[in-house]
């Protein structure tokens, strides 16, 4: 700025205020101060601008990976969401593990952004008790969380126990769960505090209500991270000679894997297995037939979280909030 008064003969105020476009400076004054900007090739420094006013205008964003479609779209939502707000999103991601996690964070808090938004899935309570932020931090997904943190979770056994529900409703016994874990009941096995565990536990609710005696054999836990493994699993337990009328996907993904299985096997869907996933992903609606699944409203998530990120940055420090988004059932054609 500097030198671009010096070339302009004005004061680096008058150029500022050029710069800003004010409007106490002359036509004749401004030209030549922006003639010498153009000369000179001058640029703005706008961190520097950022940092004297005390933010930088974007927040950072870590999901556990780019490749799942559901974070996909939740990140699109988020950049659209802050947009409006006129700030910035930086994804990254974790890779769902604890370093992973805590790598990110170190890398949030040396980009000096004006938030941080974690879905945390590797990080133990304790050390996101431990979690220090210069800037505000809100939490999404299923762990527990500390109650000094701001957090955004999904009705995941409510979610299940609909899906369930309706595929024992429409006459199937034997429901499956493509991705389902043992969850404490009693049996000192641990308590449903992950999205597998919740989602499983929304399978036994809906068996409880109706009365039908759940088969454990029929959690297939290897289907938890992706289609390609669920594809596998549902296979194995088909050549095992384990014998199923429906499945129930905890996340969308994996039921893409559970009809590709299902149809190597020869089995129609639905009528001799039925399917509904977890996440209404859009690819869903133009599986072939299309996928029954629990709707979670990412909208509904992307405004929320970004209202409470922004009243943070403007300086609220009120008390934490903790808010569960809605679910509901979307029947499509593969459980109608």
């Amino acid at each position: 700025m500097s030198d671009v008064a010096r070339l302009a003969g004005v004061s680096t105020m008058t150029v500022s205020n050029v710069l800003n476009d004010r409007p106490r400076v002359g036509d004749e004054t401004r030209s030549r101060v922006l003639t010498a900007v153009d000369e000179l090739g001058y640029e703005v420094n706008l961190t520097a601008r950022r940092l004297r006013a005390g933010r930088v205008d974007t927040v950072a964003l870590i999901v556990p990976s780019f490749d799942h479609a559901y974070f996909a779209e939740l990140a699109a939502g988020f950049a659209t969401e802050f947009a409006r707000h006129g700030r910035h999103l930086v994804v990254t991601q974790s890779g769902a593990s604890r370093e992973g996690e805590l790598s990110a964070l170190s890398q949030a808090r040396l980009g000096l952004y004006d938030g941080v938004i974690l879905s945390a899935v590797g990080l133990a309570y304790e050390e996101v008790d431990a979690l220090r932020s210069a800037q505000p931090l809100l939490l999404l997904g299923e762990q527990p969380v500390p109650p000094r943190f701001d957090h955004v979770c999904i009705a995941n056994s409510e979610g299940a126990r609909l899906a369930v529900r309706h595929l024992l409703d429409r006459g199937a016994r034997r429901v499956a769960v493509a991705g389902g874990v043992a969850v404490g009941r009693g049996d000192g096995a641990p308590e449903p505090d992950s999205m597998a565990g919740l989602r499983t536990q929304g399978w036994y609710s809906a068996h409880e209500e109706t009365g039908v005696v759940p088969d454990e054999r029929l959690l297939l836990g290897g289907a938890r991270y992706a289609a390609a493994d669920a594809r596998r699993a549902v296979a194995g337990a088909l050549a095992d000679g384990l014998v199923f009328d429906a499945v129930f996907a905890i996340t969308d993904e994996i039921a893409h894997g559970v009809l590709a299985a299902l149809h190597d096997a020869g089995l129609r869907v639905p009528q001799d297995v039925a399917v509904v996933g977890f996440d209404d992903l859009r690819m869903s609606e133009f599986a072939t037939p299309a996928l029954s699944s629990v709707n979670v409203s990412r909208d509904w998530i992307v405004r929320h979280a970004v209202s409470v990120i922004e009243r943070r940055i403007s300086g609220d420090d009120g008390e934490p909030v903790r808010l569960t988004a809605p679910v509901g059932l979307v029947v499509r054609g593969s459980s109608a």
